[in-house]
């Protein structure tokens, strides 16, 4: 069951990404805007090959934070 946000919600997730669920827009390195209302993870470890979306990278080099 998906849960409807009125705002949006980032979460810490431990020792991995950052969980966004809810309405929000970013603007990659490359100037490219991504607007979405779809939960994303984005990268913490910041070895992800998918910047700014996590690709579990994070399992591999041993991120803890």
């Amino acid at each position: 069951m998906k849960m409807e946000y009125e705002h949006t919600l980032f979460e810490v997730t431990t020792g991995g990404p950052l969980k966004v669920t809810g309405p929000f827009v970013i603007k990659g390195h490359d100037g490219k805007i991504i607007e979405t209302e779809e939960e994303v993870f984005l990268c913490r470890c910041g070895k992800s090959s998918q910047k700014p979306f996590c690709d579990d990278t994070h399992e591999r080099v041993g991120f803890s934070q």
